[in-house]
C-alpha cells in the first residue's frame, strides 16, 4: 500500500518495471482528477506517504502515472479506459492494506473532503 492517486496508463510499451511515463490521450484529464482528490487529503497532498520500508518514496502533488510508479500489464484501470471508455483513477489510501478498526475513523476523516472534491468533478 501507499497514499497516492494513480492514473493511466499502468502499462507501458517497454514493460520496464518502473520509471516509464505512459501517457494516455486523456492524460491532462486524469492528472486533473487525481490532483482533485490528492489536494484535499492531508497526507496524500504532501507527496510523502512515509510507509514503513518505503520512507524515501515520494509522489509530486500526491499523484503518479501508474507505469511511472510500477508497470502493471493487463490491469483493470487500463482495460476499462481502452475498452469501455471509463475514466478511472486508482486511490491508494493507506500504507496498510487492512487497517485495524481503531484507525477507520481517522481514515474516513483523511478521505472525506477528497471524496467530496472528486465527486464534484462530475
Amino acid at each position: 500500500g501507499s497514499v497516492v492517486a494513480s492514473y493511466p496508463y499502468d502499462d507501458s510499451p517497454t514493460h520496464k518495471l518502473t520509471g516509464v511515463y505512459s501517457k494516455s490521450a486523456d492524460d491532462e484529464v486524469f492528472r486533473y482528477l487525481a490532483k482533485a482528490y490528492a489536494s484535499h487529503h492531508p497526507i496524500m497532498r504532501t507527496g510523502r506517504p512515509n510507509c514503513p520500508g518505503e520512507e524515501r518514496e515520494t509522489f509530486q502533488d500526491g499523484i503518479t502515472n501508474g507505469a511511472q510508479w510500477y508497470d502493471v500489464e493487463g490491469g483493470m484501470q487500463d482495460y476499462n479506459y481502452v475498452w469501455a471508455n471509463c475514466f478511472e483513477i486508482t486511490l491508494e489510501l493507506s500504507c496498510c492494506k487492512y487497517p485495524p478498526t481503531s484507525e477507520l475513523q481517522q481514515e474516513w476523516e483523511n478521505n472525506r473532503d477528497s471524496l467530496l472534491a472528486f465527486i464534484e468533478q462530475v
